[in-house]
């Protein structure tokens, strides 16, 4: 079904839809990994990935969610 999709479409889908979702899913396993095992690299390297997320949605023209 994805490739009857046209391609801004699937790209407008990736970036409102995944994107955001994937962000929100590296925290939260940087978030939990520290919670358990303390501060650590992966865990600290997950927090880094869901930040660099969070500012290029906001760089793109994204709103925070409240």
């Amino acid at each position: 079904m994805w490739l009857f999709l046209t391609r801004r479409f699937r790209m407008w889908v990736i970036l409102t839809v995944l994107a955001p979702l994937a962000v929100k899913v590296l925290r939260r396993l940087g978030r939990t990994l520290e919670q358990r095992n303390g501060p650590s690299a992966v865990s600290n390297g997950l927090l880094k990935a869901g930040d660099l997320g969070e500012r290029a949605q906001r760089k793109l023209g994204g709103k925070r969610r409240r």
